[in-house]
């Protein structure tokens, strides 16, 4: 099982990563789904199935039973039957997934890659930018830190560099990162944990 993680923060909470190996049938026979037929890309369609497959894994090792997903009127999954806050991110080939049974959660995985670079006026605030400078890793830091705080709020009609804000950093391996939502009135502050593996970088708010 290509499983990689489990990173429990409570009984009911915590987050897990995939490494995605199968192929789409071997996907589609654990899952018990056949992917979203509108999906054309091969690859996303491995995403797609692995993200429900490693849903399924988290619900259960947090001791409950997995009815399935649905989306709401904003595009955001949510557990069928079940109460818990998910977010997933997917860079191929792996698949992240987090889970809470109150907060809302945000998580995102991305390899860093040099194009980071070239939309960052369009995602980092200055003081943002004037930290990041050209190093891509902390760009990639950024950037998933902005995704997960967006999944985390849930809705449309947020402009990056201006409703989501993270705190300069110093950059490690591993650390934490002070990260606010703020639109129409609405503030919300968040911890977030981030982690740089070899090939990809993940950030996930935290309980």
């Amino acid at each position: 099982m290509p499983l990689m993680k489990i990173q429990k923060d409570d009984a009911q909470s915590g987050w897990a990563l995939w490494f995605i190996s199968e192929g789409e049938a071997e996907l589609g026979s654990l899952t018990g789904e056949n992917a979203d037929p509108s999906i054309v890309s091969a690859t996303k369609r491995l995403e797609w199935l692995a993200g429900r497959l490693l849903l399924r894994t988290l619900v259960e090792q947090c001791g409950m039973d997995f009815y399935g997903l649905e989306k709401d009127e904003y595009g955001k999954p949510y557990l069928k039957n079940l109460p818990h806050q998910i977010s997933l991110s997917h860079s191929y080939p792996y698949v992240a997934a987090q889970i809470n049974p109150t907060l809302a959660v945000g998580i995102d995985l991305e390899q860093p890659k040099s194009k980071l670079l070239n939309i960052a006026s369009r995602v980092l605030a200055p003081t943002e930018l004037t930290d990041a400078g050209t190093d891509v890793l902390k760009h990639c830091v950024y950037w998933c830190a902005k995704e997960a705080l967006y999944k985390s709020y849930g809705k449309r009609g947020l402009h990056f560099a201006i409703h989501l804000r993270i705190e300069p950093f110093t950059l490690m391996r591993s650390g934490e990162l002070s990260g606010k939502i703020q639109v129409n009135g609405f503030t919300r502050e968040l911890t977030l944990t981030y982690s740089i593996q070899p090939d990809y970088v993940l950030v996930c708010t935290k309980p």
